[in-house]
């Protein structure tokens, strides 16, 4: 079903499309899915049409969130097993920010792409935006800009740009 989707739809990335104990799906899918190429399109709105600009060949985002925990040791098994090739990372997840970071470390050391990760019922620090941008994370997810403990993430992020280019 995953592979009629990324064949049908311009989708990139699948977060715990698998039961977080099913190893075995999951080293099965991120082989699977390491092998299909991907044509994301970018485009530009110019004058009321849509011009596309240029397209890129890139393979599937299988994160583990569920599966990993922000834990170091189910990473490590991950890692051993080659299950997905991503991790979602919830410094309030594991404890202290130290593991994150290790935890991160480890993924990055692994080739494994960061989602540096709100949780529900956040509150307006901002902090996860400083932590993405030090880990160099491929992405940050903070949820829809629709609520103030949202938007002073994004808004962090606009800072950090600003200061950084």
């Amino acid at each position: 079903l995953y592979k009629e989707w990324f064949a049908k739809y311009p989708f990139l990335l699948l977060e715990d499309p698998l039961a977080e104990d099913d190893w075995q799906a999951w080293i099965e899918m991120t082989k699977e899915f390491s092998g299909l190429n991907l044509k994301i399109h970018n485009y530009q709105l110019d004058n009321k049409k849509f011009i596309k600009l240029h397209e890129k060949n890139l393979h599937p985002i299988i994160v583990g969130d569920d599966l990993f925990t922000t834990n170091v040791n189910r990473l490590n098994e991950g890692v051993k097993l080659g299950a997905a090739n991503a991790v979602v990372v919830k410094p309030n997840q594991i404890g202290t920010l130290t593991e994150t970071v290790k935890f991160a470390e480890l993924a990055k050391e692994h080739n494994y792409q960061l989602v540096v990760s709100h949780r529900s019922g956040e509150t307006y620090d901002d902090f996860i935006a400083d932590l993405s941008v030090a880990l160099g994370a491929e992405f940050i997810k903070a949820g829809a800009p629709s609520r103030g403990e949202r938007v002073a993430k994004y808004n962090r992020l606009l800072k950090i740009e600003e200061e950084i280019a």
